[in-house]
C-alpha cells in the first residue's frame, strides 16, 4: 500500500492539504481494496488550526512520522509567512526528501521547497497571486505560469487549492494508471481529464 504524508501547520490553507488527503483516500483497485494510507503529520500532536479556524488532529509528529512513498507540503499564509521561518519544519522536510519517492508541494508550499534549495535549476509553480514572488526571491527557480503543475520526476509543485487535487489525480494515474485516476475522479465528482495542465 502506498503511504502518503500530508504536512500540516497553523493557518495551512484548507483544501490543499483536503483535496489531496480525499484523491489519495478513496483510491481503489477494481475490487474495492484501497491503494494509499494518508497520514497528516505535523510538528507536534496539539490541533493544528488551518485556515479560517478548521481545526485539524496530525496522526504524527516529526519524531515519530512512519516511512513515507509521497510526501505532501501544502500552501496558504502558514507555508509563506509562517513555516519559512520555522528551521524545524525546513529540516523535516529536507530530510524525508531523502527518503522519499515523490516530493510534492500545492500552492504556496513551494516556498518551503525553494527555501531549502530542492526546486533550485526546476521547473515550477505555485498560486498565480504568487508567482511574481517566488521569482523575486528564488531567481533560480525556471517558474512556469499558466500551468496547473510541474513533473520534475521526483518533485511535482502544483498551483492553488484546485490544482492540488489536480495534481493528485495526475499522480494517480503517474503511479497506479489512468483507469485508477479516472474512477478515483469520477467518484469524487470532480471534472479532472488526464493530461490537462
Amino acid at each position: 500500500m502506498l503511504q502518503i504524508g500530508i504536512l500540516i501547520f497553523p493557518e495551512v490553507e484548507v483544501l490543499d492539504f483536503a483535496g489531496p488527503f480525499e484523491v489519495f483516500s478513496l483510491a481503489e483497485t477494481n475490487d474495492r481494496k484501497k491503494l494509499c494510507q494518508v497520514i497528516l503529520v505535523a510538528e507536534n500532536l496539539s490541533p493544528v488550526s488551518a485556515r479560517n479556524g478548521l481545526m485539524v488532529l496530525p496522526n504524527f509528529d516529526y519524531s515519530n512520522c512512519p516511512p513515507m512513498d509521497i510526501l505532501i507540503v501544502p500552501g496558504g499564509y502558514g507555508a509563506e509567512e509562517l513555516e519559512i521561518k520555522n528551521q524545524t519544519t525546513l529540516s523535516w522536510i529536507k530530510a524525508k526528501y531523502l527518503k522519499v519517492k515523490h516530493l510534492a508541494s500545492i500552492c504556496t508550499g513551494a516556498f518551503l521547497l525553494a527555501e531549502i534549495g530542492l526546486l533550485d535549476g526546476l521547473d515550477v509553480t505555485t498560486h498565480w497571486m504568487d508567482l511574481g514572488s517566488l521569482k523575486k526571491n528564488y531567481p533560480l527557480l525556471n517558474v512556469k505560469e499558466n500551468v496547473k503543475y510541474t513533473d520534475n520526476g521526483k518533485i511535482l509543485t502544483s498551483g492553488g487549492i484546485s490544482s492540488g487535487i489536480h495534481l493528485s489525480f495526475y499522480l494517480l494515474q503517474k503511479i497506479f494508471g489512468l483507469e485508477v485516476a479516472t474512477r478515483t475522479a469520477k467518484r469524487m465528482e470532480y471534472d479532472w481529464s488526464p493530461g490537462e495542465r
